[in-house]
Order: C-alpha cells, then sequence, then structure tokens
C-alpha cells in the first residue's frame, strides 16, 4: 500500500503543554485508524496536523500530490441561511471539493442523512434553527456522500444515538474505499472500524495493530513485560481484559497475540462483578422498593412519550435505557428524580432512596474553586463498595494528579469537568445512580475507572447511553423506548434492539416494532441459519485446533527424545512443520469465521 501521509519528526506545543515532541509516523492508503488517549493529550492537535489546517513547531508533514482529504472537527460553524442541500452537495462547507456533484443525488443524501439519525429532514431546510448535533450530522453526511483519499474524523458518533452509531460503523467499512484516521471514546465503535490504533500519550505516538481490544491487550502486556505500571492500573487493566475475553471471542481476532495467551495472562482474574454479593447488599441498603411507575403518561404536545406505561425498578438493578433521539430516555430519568411530575399515573420511590443524578448538562459545578475543594464540598472521604478513599484519593481514580487537583475549576476542559462532575456524584455516596449519558467527552482510561468503581458499587444502576460498551460492560438488563410509549425489556440486550430498528434510510421516523427483524437481519449481518452452522463450523474448528496443538506438543517431546538422531529429527522436523502450516490456517479460518459472526 502506498503512503499517503508522512509526519516526519514533528513536535508541537501550546503554552500550556508541549503535547508532540518528534513524532514520526505514516499513514498508508488502506489504513483505518483508531486513535486513544486522555483529554488534552493532543489527538485533536495530531488530526490538524494530518489536514494541514495546523503547522508543526519542527518536523515536517508531508501529503501525496492530489490527496483529497475530508475532515470533521470538534467545532463545525455552518452559515446560518444555508440549507441542508447546500452544506451537503454545495460548496459552502467543503469548497475545495466543489459543488452539485453527480454521485451525491437526492436518494444518496437521504440515505445518508436517515442512517445518522435524520430521515425526516428535508433538504431545503436552512441550517441555522438546527440544534448543534443536527449542524455536526448535517456536516458528517457532506463528508460522506463525497470519495475522499482520507477521511479523518474528530468525534463522529457524538450526538448519534446506539443505532446511528451502528449505521455509521457499518457505511465506513462497506462504503469508504479510502484511508480513516478517526478519534472517539465510542470503543465499540473503534473495535467495528479500525484496523490499528494510535496512543498519544507523554508527547509521543505509539502504533499497535487492532482496534480498542487490541490495544487493550497490547498496553496489558506491555505494562507486564516492562514491569513499571503501578499495581492499580495493571489490576484495572486486567479486569477489562477479562470482560473483552467473555464478550464476543472476534474482539480478539485482529492483534497478533495468540488467543490463549489473552487467557493465560487473565486465567486468575474473576468476573468484573459479584451480582449475587452486590445485590443482597443493595437490598440491606435499599430495601424491597426503589421506584415504581403506573400507568404513567407523559407528553410532549401531541406526541406521548410514555403512554400509561409502567416500570419498576428494584434493589440491585443494573438497568440500561436504550432508543433513538428524543424517544425519551432523559424524561424518564426526570421522572425518577421527581424533575418532571407525569401528565397521568403515579411514580413512587421508596422510604430510603438516597439517589444521585448526573445530567448532561455542566452548569452545576462551582467555577472558581480548585478542583480539591469541589470534591471536599462534597465529602472529605468516600466510602465505595468495600473501598474507603479520601477525596483526593477518588480524584486520582478520575485521572486528577496531584498538581491537577489546584487547577480552577473554570480552566478545565469539557471532559475534565465531565469527570470532576461524576467524582462528585460518587462522593455523594448515593444508594441509587441516575446516569444520563455519562460517556460524553470521557477519554477511554476514565471510562475503565469508572466502570471498575461501578463493579463494586452495590446500589440500583439506571442508565441512558448510547455507549454499547459501557451497556453490555456494566448492565444486566436492557430496556428500549421504542416509541410506542411503552417500556420494553430486551433478553437481547442491544442486538435485539437493533433487529427492531426501521429502515433508517426510509422516509418518516415512524415507530420502532418488532415486524422489523427480518429486514433488519438481511441489512446488518447473517440470517439465524448461517449462525447456527457458523457455530458448528466453530465448534469443529476448535476441536481441531486443539488437537493439532496436542499433537504439536507430542512433536516437541519426541523432538527431545531423538536430540541425538539426525534422521529422526529431521523427519520429525518436517512433520512438525506440517502441523504449525495446519495449525496456522485453522487459526485463521476460525479468527474470519468468529468475526463474520460477531
Amino acid at each position: 500500500m502506498a503512503n499517503i501521509v508522512n509526519m516526519d519528526r514533528v513536535s508541537k506545543g501550546y503554552a500550556s503543554a508541549q503535547l508532540l515532541d518528534e513524532v514520526s509516523l505514516g499513514l498508508d492508503d488502506g489504513d483505518r485508524v483508531g486513535v486513544v488517549g486522555l483529554n488534552g493529550a493532543g489527538k485533536s492537535t495530531l488530526l490538524r496536523l494530518l489536514t494541514g489546517t495546523e503547522e508543526p513547531d519542527s518536523g515536517r508533514v508531508t501529503q501525496r500530490r492530489g490527496l483529497t482529504v475530508g475532515a470533521l472537527p470538534q467545532s463545525i460553524d455552518l452559515p446560518p441561511t444555508a440549507t441542508v442541500r447546500d452544506v451537503v452537495i454545495g460548496d459552502v462547507w467543503l469548497p475545495a471539493f466543489g459543488a452539485e456533484h453527480e454521485w451525491a443525488g437526492d436518494a444518496g443524501i437521504r440515505a445518508v442523512l436517515g442512517g445518522l439519525g435524520m430521515p425526516g429532514l428535508g433538504l431545503d431546510t436552512e441550517v441555522g434553527p438546527l440544534s448543534g448535533g443536527e449542524r455536526r450530522r448535517v456536516a458528517l453526511a457532506a463528508l460522506l456522500v463525497r470519495p475522499a483519499d482520507l477521511l479523518i474524523l474528530d468525534e463522529p458518533t457524538n450526538h448519534l444515538d446506539v443505532a446511528g452509531v451502528s449505521w455509521l460503523a457499518a457505511w465506513l467499512t462497506r462504503e469508504h474505499r479510502g484511508a480513516l484516521v478517526v478519534v472517539t471514546h465510542d470503543r465499540w465503535f473503534l473495535d467495528a472500524v479500525c484496523t490499528a490504533t494510535w496512543e498519544v500519550a507523554d508527547g509521543s505516538v505509539h502504533a499497535y495493530e487492532g482496534g480498542y481490544a487490541a490495544w487493550t491487550l497490547a498496553r496489558a502486556e506491555r505494562s507486564r513485560r516492562e514491569a513499571v505500571a503501578e499495581e492499580r492500573r495493571q489490576n484495572l487493566l486486567r479486569k477489562e481484559l477479562a470482560w473483552l475475553r467473555r464478550g464476543a471471542p472476534a474482539r480478539t481476532s485482529k492483534p497478533k497475540f495468540r488467543i490463549d495467551a489473552a487467557n493465560a495472562l487473565i486465567a486468575d482474574v474473576p468476573e468484573p462483578r459479584d451480582t449475587v454479593s452486590l445485590h443482597k447488599l443493595a437490598t440491606a441498603r435499599l430495601g424491597k422498593q426503589v421506584y415504581d411507575l403506573e400507568d404513567v403518561t407523559v407528553a410532549y404536545g401531541e406526541r406521548k412519550v410514555l403512554d400509561d406505561a409502567t416500570f419498576r425498578v428494584g434493589p440491585g438493578d443494573r438497568i440500561a435505557l436504550v432508543g433513538v433521539n428524543g424517544a425519551g430516555k432523559s424524561t424518564l430519568i426526570r421522572l425518577l428524580t421527581g424533575q418532571r411530575q407525569p401528565d397521568s399515573g403515579t411514580v413512587r420511590a421508596g422510604q430510603t432512596v438516597r439517589a444521585g443524578h448526573l445530567s448532561q448538562e455542566l452548569d452545576e459545578l462551582p467555577r472558581d474553586i480548585r478542583v480539591l475543594e469541589a470534591v471536599e464540598q462534597v465529602a472529605r472521604r468516600v466510602r465505595l463498595g468495600d473501598r474507603e478513599l479520601s477525596a483526593a484519593q477518588l480524584a486520582e481514580l478520575f485521572g486528577f494528579g496531584e498538581r491537577r487537583l489546584w487547577s480552577v475549576v473554570g480552566d478545565l476542559s469539557g471532559g475534565e469537568r465531565r469527570r470532576l462532575q461524576l467524582l462528585r456524584l460518587l462522593a455523594g455516596e448515593p444508594n441509587v445512580l441516575l446516569l444520563d449519558e455519562p460517556t460524553n467527552d470521557l477519554d477511554t482510561d476514565t471510562l475503565a475507572a469508572l466502570e471498575d468503581l461501578l463493579d463494586s458499587w452495590p446500589g440500583t444502576l439506571v442508565v441512558a447511553s448510547h455507549d454499547r460498551y459501557l451497556v453490555e460492560r456494566v448492565c444486566d438488563t436492557v430496556v428500549a423506548l421504542l416509541g410506542d410509549g411503552k417500556l420494553t425489556g430486551l433478553p437481547g440486550g442491544i442486538e435485539q434492539f437493533l433487529t427492531l430498528l426501521p429502515d433508517p434510510t426510509e422516509q418518516g421516523t415512524g415507530t420502532l416494532t418488532a415486524t422489523a427483524p427480518k429486514a433488519a437481519a438481511d441489512r446488518t449481518g447473517p440470517s439465524a441459519a448461517e449462525v447456527r452452522a457458523g457455530k458448528k463450523e466453530l465448534a469443529r474448528l476448535e476441536r481441531l485446533v486443539n488437537r493439532l496443538e496436542t499433537r504439536e506438543s507430542e512433536l516437541h517431546a519426541q523432538l527431545a527424545e531423538h536430540a541425538t538422531d539426525y534422521g529422526k529429527v529431521t523427519e520429525l522436523d518436517a512433520h512438525l512443520a506440517e502441523v504449525r502450516a495446519e495449525l496456522a490456517a485453522a487459526e485463521e479460518e476460525w479468527l474470519a469465521l468468529a468475526d463474520q459472526l460477531g
């Protein structure tokens, strides 16, 4: 594959920090790279250097002659009087591409807008009155309908619901033929789309093969081999690996590491959480009643978000709320907190409920005091599960080192303020957590730390989130708002939810119904019969791999036994080469099939 962008000893810094220090790396035309790192590490700066919108302090960035680059920055500035058509196929936002492209006909635009969660948006709609999230999705649509040699996307999953994230991942995998560099905190998306990972840390960029799972495995192995990671950080990574191992096998299909090596690394790691013990503790703290919603109706004008709905939340429940944007997830959480009263029906909370509510807004944070003071306003010492932590120790868990503890809250980035909001919430020691999109603006390390805390947190948890990874990691039950005013339990989790969605490329929003599974299955993966056949084939391949590994061990033993017999050694060595080749082919076939089945 040909090199399309090259960075040679590039350094870039600002008054506050040196972000990149003599970084050298290259990007080939088939690369699909996910960029990860802590908030403020320099991920967005790296993207701006790649696009050429920012110059390095030293070193140089070169692009292949004639390279077409489409970039989605974090901030989108669109002319308010421009229409959706002007932005998507005109030249008001992407003048370098020109206007009125034949490949961007109305049907294609509507298909992309539908996939991004705006099926009813008219092409003649002015962008000025649209929300910030809608304008961002229109800008993303403009990039997707234009062929580009390189797409550089900074947080493309922001403002997308779980269905939109799934659609975008499928579109980029199926339709985009060029290179891709993406910054996102959505770990499921990283695994679904990326074949390589760049980690930005301490002024350097470290490259790994594979998506988020590969990066997690590689980072844990690097820490173990070098023996420099702190014990707390190592334990956190091992817990994350235990979750990855117990998830879909295909998550480990892209790194070079053998699956058995990963399993050996985490063989002694228990399940991420002891559900039975936590449920007992939660019952002791909360009693039998947490929340009961009976025959609740909530309407906004003519649209009923909840229609005679019943919902019960018990002690120790870990419930994820899923649904398309505007389905009513935030409304349901506000009902539980008492911020919204139902139009009819009753909402009852248990007498011992002490709820902690994480909203999507950051206005509640004080801005003129320091980080440690903001935490100590709530509590100086905190008990989380079986651990007792000082305010400073809790802040450290959320990425606030000793120097950052004394920063003024108003000077923090959006991601840092989100972290502070979360740790203040936990410092209050609630017995019920109501989290509305808790992953917004959080980096992957902070998300892993949050999940680690929630593993041992003995209370009730209700999470409204589009982050599929978080939902599958910390929740035991998935409840969907399908647009019919009811709350529907989904034993099959997110996968079942996606099968209930109508075709997003069709006009109109409509109601999500259970009549669409076959069409959704046709669009998203193999049929049930193919899955059953695939699982049988996986089992056969696993048995074959086991037999070949046993044969390989036997040949090694025989080689040791006949080490002085040159003729025998030659014969055994030839057999060993055959077995190794057959074993490698069987493993590759297993990994490819596991990846296909998901």
